[in-house]
């Protein structure tokens, strides 16, 4: 187990390739690994005005050749261990992963982006697993969430971080207060953050060391814990 890059408030970063430090103690997967599109940077309008890029130079090849040697091996890795995994796998190569136990999306009317049939207007959400509020009695919730607020993301120096208002939900959504949550293709931090944010333990994996520092900021920078909405 190599040693924590960060850890401090019940959350764990780790600099290295998931590979070599998973499985670790954990109860939820959640994840946004990447999406094998080839992104090299990131152009945003901002609705005031002007433009934000990001550059991307991953030290990965972002192509569906790597999602299936590489991500799909990981997130099957992580099924033998985690109560349940929750991902966004883009929608490109989203055939490329096992079939989920359900799916689920974001939707956003204004749309996401650009795709080869027009303005992408929802992002799935892969569940695997049981859902863990019906497994305790606690009812049914929504799978899927619309994007009712403005997108925070473009202020994160990462080429594709997630809002987090979006990533709140997901977390919350996916797992139940005190447990421990896991992103082993951690990026910016947003999954980290919005753990800590409800008190839950998380820990964080990141191949690029730029990304571990800005994720390490962060939480840093973060307030105490919210109650769970």
């Amino acid at each position: 187990m190599p040693t924590p890059y960060y850890e401090q408030s019940g959350v764990t970063i780790y600099h290295g390739d998931c590979r070599e430090v998973l499985p670790l103690a954990c109860d939820v997967v959640v994840t946004d690994p990447p999406y094998g599109v080839a992104l090299t940077a990131k152009r945003a309008k901002q609705r005031g005005g002007g433009v934000v890029s990001r550059p991307g130079n991953y030290v990965f090849d972002d192509t569906p050749e790597y999602i299936a040697a590489v991500i799909v091996p990981v997130i099957e890795l992580c099924r033998t261990f985690a109560k349940a995994v929750v991902l966004t796998p883009g929608t490109r190569n989203l055939w490329l992963y096992p079939p989920a136990d359900d799916v689920g999306c974001f939707f956003s009317a204004a749309g996401t982006g650009m795709g080869r049939w027009g303005f992408t207007c929802s992002h799935p959400i892969l569940f695997y697993g049981a859902d863990l509020y019906l497994a305790a009695g606690l009812g049914s919730r929504a799978n899927s969430h619309g994007q009712t607020y403005p997108n925070d993301a473009n202020s994160v120096g990462h080429p594709c971080a997630k809002p987090l208002p979006m990533w709140r939900w997901l977390v919350a959504r996916a797992s139940l207060p005190g447990m421990t949550i896991c992103d082993p293709f951690m990026g910016s931090g947003t999954t980290l953050v919005a753990a800590k944010q409800f008190g839950n333990r998380a820990i964080g994996i990141e191949l690029e060391e730029r990304y571990c520092e800005i994720a390490a900021r962060r939480l840093q920078q973060e307030a105490l814990p919210l109650e769970v909405a």
